[in-house]
């Protein structure tokens, strides 16, 4: 009977002791993987504020038009933002053509892991992987953002009018096409839209940032509309405010203005929706009027002012549901 008794004790001893050794293996498995959770949760939030601040800092007007975009598409707008600006700074931080030719592969090999759900450690890169998860963003319109400013690495003026909107529907429209994408729209209309904004956006970037250019003695305004007016780079490096130079400003402006009222002729047939992925028209809107009411003298001081309306703008065209 003792003995009955003693076997059993032992029984219930082992079984008590793999219980525990049980218990502790899941408790300290479960501690693991919260830690690494909690780990991987801090992670996102770094990365997801380097993008927001990156943002921020190097293209305001985006940053406020991101900030207006429903929730669901707000993270992934400013992460292809921070990727547009990440490759837009390769051309003015380099000394080099092939050191930013080395960070142009760097961003064609990402894309490509960031398709294989292995991105590279860098927080563009992570927020960019989680972009394309979400909304199943094209391949093609993030790569052909990165070839057409690898091309542009060449820092020389483009040689026609054409050849720059060329270069904004690759960079500017396709990024547009992209917000499509996060916002749910596919629409020929809205497409078609999307592709005259992204032009006319290149354009008065170009030439919004002439003063800045100039001041670094590099000219890349349209050779084609300066020779028609007898506009040397020289003259734009020296802040030349003759009327020779007004008159391209003003033709170059004219055609981001065609291009936003071609833009606006698709606006019965596009989407609600598709409508906040065109709030930058309201930024185009305004530097347009600004250097109309000053004689499109591109080098005048009020240019240099941001408007402190501008946010205020944005928030209403986006309420209004309008482009």
């Amino acid at each position: 009977m003792a003995a009955g008794i003693s076997v059993k004790r032992g029984l219930l001893s082992r079984r008590t002791w793999l219980f525990l050794a049980v218990h502790r293996h899941i408790s300290a498995s479960s501690v693991c993987l919260k830690r690494a959770e909690n780990s991987a949760h801090k992670a996102a939030r770094v990365n997801e504020k380097f993008c927001l601040d990156l943002v921020r800092s190097r293209d305001y007007d985006g940053f406020v038009s991101s900030l207006l975009l429903p929730v669901e598409a707000r993270r992934s707008s400013l992460a292809l933002r921070a990727f547009n600006v990440e490759l837009a700074q390769v051309k003015d931080s380099v000394s080099q053509k092939s050191i930013g030719l080395m960070r142009m592969h760097f961003w064609k090999m990402a894309i490509e892991e960031i398709y294989r759900d292995d991105p590279p450690n860098q927080p563009v890169s992570a927020e960019l992987w989680r972009a394309v998860r979400k909304h199943c963003l094209t391949k093609r319109w993030l790569l052909r953002i990165i070839t057409e400013r690898e091309k542009d690495l060449d820092d020389r003026a483009y040689r026609t009018l054409q050849e720059l909107e060329k270069y904004s529907e690759n960079t500017q429209s396709s990024l547009i096409y992209l917000l499509l994408e996060c916002l749910g729209v596919t629409n020929v209309h809205a497409d078609h839209a999307a592709s005259h904004i992204g032009k006319a956006q290149g354009i008065v970037t170009c030439l919004r940032a002439t003063p800045y250019h100039s001041g670094r003695r590099k000219v890349y305004l349209p050779m084609d509309i300066c020779m028609l007016h007898g506009a040397s780079q020289e003259d734009f490096i020296r802040g030349s405010r003759e009327q020779n130079i007004r008159d391209v400003a003003y033709d170059i402006a004219s055609q981001a203005h065609v291009h936003l009222q071609h833009a606006r002729s698709f606006s019965h047939n596009v989407p609600e929706a598709a409508h906040l992925a065109f709030l930058q028209t309201v930024v185009l809107e305004d530097y347009l009027q600004r250097v109309r009411r000053a004689d499109f003298d591109v080098f005048h001081p009020s240019l240099k002012k941001r408007n402190p309306l501008l946010p205020i703008q944005l928030y209403l065209r986006s309420w209004k549901k309008s482009y």
